[in-house]
């Protein structure tokens, strides 16, 4: 198959649910909960397995995706919010 990148989203499941992209998943909407919560929305947000040439899965990577300005001046008050004494 060679290095690809497969990704799951909220209508397709490309990926076996392996322990690696089980955690994956579960940490990509925790995240996507704590920014609702927040009021911040990334809908680009997905989780990203590369591909070993033997087709197993090592690891897999939650992609936040691409998201406005005004979206991530939102992100960086919260944080700077959340780390302020």
């Amino acid at each position: 198959m060679g290095h690809g990148t497969r990704s799951t989203g909220p209508t397709r499941t490309l990926m076996p649910r392996t322990p690696k992209t089980q955690e994956a998943l579960d940490a990509r909407d925790a995240l996507a909960s704590a920014l609702s919560r927040a009021g911040i929305q990334l809908p680009a947000m997905d989780v990203r397995t590369p591909w070993a040439d033997d087709g197993e899965v090592r690891y897999a990577l939650v992609h936040l995706g691409v998201c406005s300005a005004p979206v991530a001046l939102m992100l960086a008050d919260v944080i700077l919010r959340g780390i302020a004494p």
